[in-house]
């Protein structure tokens, strides 16, 4: 019987478009950019599109016309962008082109963010013995995040699925992907692309370890209008404000 299990690819980098996740629940897109420029035509769904993405080698220049900035090396981004985004790939001191993982989240509006380069170690427990840091969090629950995921050496991940699609690319490090179509070599500069339900573990059980990216576009943690620190750490003779409807505001300016 032909297997109908959801797929788990792992891919090198390739320019251009990598995997369409527009049918899924939060349309997504996912590129790499390898050479040259890799432009970014959306707007499909909604007035704006988000793109997300880690720089591997090289550096990265993002623009939308209205923003322009470079990463290297391990930083990594989220930008807004209405209609179009441009990403160029260039040298970094003669050392290579530019490369990198973008995931362009349609129909939504992200907060613009550059940072890194990503630290050695999570920030947060995982499971198995793997840590992770949340790089680029959700402005509101349900939005979507990006993180940084440490395997250290000699891990056997438990197999697991994710509700939603997963993207990233592979940072440092070398290890195997274990999924229904077979194990899959996870070497720098290649691209795991995840469908929803997709089950697979990760495993550096003969490796010294390996950090990784990876994009979700959805969350369900993060604040809400109901739970956030500036709400919370408002106190009202010796009450937080989380607690006292009266003074809550009730809608937001647009």
């Amino acid at each position: 019987m032909e297997d109908q299990s959801p797929i788990a690819m792992v891919e090198p980098l390739a320019h251009g478009l990598m995997a369409d996740f527009s049918h899924t629940t939060h349309p997504s897109s996912v590129y790499g950019i390898t050479k040259g420029t890799l432009l970014l035509d959306k707007s499909a769904i909604g007035d704006h599109d988000s793109a997300y993405g880690v720089c591997y080698s090289g550096r990265l220049e993002i623009s939308t016309g209205e923003h322009m900035f470079v990463v290297g090396p391990g930083e990594y981004f989220s930008i807004p962008f209405v209609k179009s985004c441009m990403i160029s790939g260039i040298s970094d001191n003669g050392r290579g082109e530019g490369m990198g993982l973008i995931v362009v989240r349609e129909g939504f509006k992200c907060l613009m963010n550059v940072g890194g380069p990503v630290e050695p170690f999570g920030r947060l427990k995982y499971i198995d013995g793997c840590s992770d840091t949340l790089l680029i969090g959700p402005p509101l629950r349900g939005d979507p995040c990006l993180n940084m995921l440490r395997f250290p050496k000699g891990i056997d991940q438990t197999a697991h699925t994710h509700p939603t699609i997963r993207a990233g690319v592979i940072l440092s490090g070398r290890g195997v992907c274990r999924t229904a179509q077979g194990d899959k070599d996870l070497v720098p500069g290649s691209a795991f692309l995840l469908y929803p339900d997709a089950i697979h573990a990760f495993s550096t059980l003969d490796t010294e370890g390996m950090q990784l990216s990876v994009f979700h576009p959805d969350t369900d943690t993060g604040p809400s209008h109901e739970d956030h620190p500036m709400l919370n750490r408002t106190i009202v003779d010796g009450v937080s404000a989380k607690d006292i409807d009266a003074i809550r505001t009730k809608e937001l300016e647009q």
